[in-house]
């Protein structure tokens, strides 16, 4: 069957965007590398990888809209991220779909005092951050050059259902805060820091897989405007789990060290951790005026995440 949607990836950002698509009445297709997804069984899900064209490409046929969510593990992003986003950057070409791309604002590098908007100028001084920047040239200027229609969404540190260990307001902080255990989290924990509401992130893919004025722009996904800091977040969600008293410790950077000696995945995060250091403000107003996508209020964004742990919801 024919999908006007096809999404390239099935973590928690794809799933969202499914969810948004599936409120719309949308047909969608989701791609992975199982093809075995959490969805009902009516929905198409193929396997396959998405670093090559010829895969990519047949199973977006007949698409309006392909959907960039695609995350390889963190560790192994240089070496495997690039090839998957030309996957689907060909998929889209060879169809005439518009490409939906999910990003993160890496590529800005540090904010140095000053909140992040969409005209920032790419000083990314990470690995990471330098990959994120040349990707998301890549894209603009497959736009600009009339091969195919591209529209970029970027969001901050994400958090809610299914947000999972990948999350710093994850498993970190809702299963102990159910549990009135102490949570442990990256980063300054009085520093205030943007953090996006999965949900929101999928409603504002939508927005920009059908909205007729998203194309050849840079989006951010809808953030609450008054960001606060880790502590006051994770005082709500203590507070929504009926705990007395709010029990949250920082991993320092040192520590994040020593374990990435053995660890990938945390020696990867070590180079990120100047995102803490600060204030980190992730500025989304151009979508709330242009597209009219707003942020969930924190507090029932929050409740709904821990309704999501504690089994209510999924």
């Amino acid at each position: 069957m024919t999908a006007r949607h096809v999404i390239f990836g099935t973590g928690a950002i794809g799933l969202a965007t499914f969810d948004a698509l599936r409120r719309r009445g949308e047909t969608v297709r989701l791609v992975n590398r199982s093809g075995h997804a959490r969805v009902p069984d009516d929905v198409d899900v193929v396997g396959g990888d998405a670093s090559d064209p010829a895969f990519t490409t047949a199973v977006a046929e007949g698409a309006q809209v392909v959907y960039q969510a695609l995350n390889p593990p963190y560790s192994e992003w240089v070496a495997r991220f690039p090839a998957l986003q030309a996957g689907v950057l060909a998929a889209a070409e060879a169809t005439g779909a518009r490409l939906v791309s999910m990003e993160n604002v890496y590529m800005y590098g540090r904010p140095a005092g000053r909140p992040l908007t969409e005209d920032r100028a790419y000083d990314a001084h990470t690995t990471k951050g330098r990959l994120r920047a040349r990707m998301a040239l890549e894209l603009l200027a497959a736009h600009r050059a009339g091969r195919v229609e591209v529209a970029i969404g970027r969001a901050s540190d994400y958090f809610g259902p299914r947000g999972g260990a990948q999350s710093n307001l994850g498993d970190r902080l809702f299963a102990p805060a159910l549990a009135g255990k102490t949570a442990t989290v990256l980063g300054d924990l009085d520093q205030p820091h943007t953090y996006s509401y999965i949900p929101d992130i999928g409603e504002g893919l939508a927005v920009l897989g059908e909205h007729p004025d998203a194309t050849g722009q840079v989006w951010h996904l809808p953030n609450d405007p008054d960001t606060r800091t880790t502590r006051e977040l994770a005082d709500v969600v203590y507070t929504l789990a009926g705990q007395p008293r709010t029990k949250v410790r920082e991993l320092p950077a040192a520590l994040l060290r020593v374990v990435g000696l053995v660890n990938p995945t945390a020696r990867a995060l070590v180079e990120m951790s100047y995102q803490f250091d600060e204030p980190f403000i992730v500025d989304s107003a151009k979508i709330a005026t242009k597209l009219g996508v707003t942020a969930t209020a924190v507090e029932e964004a929050l409740h709904d995440t821990l309704l999501s742990y504690s089994g209510g919801r999924s």
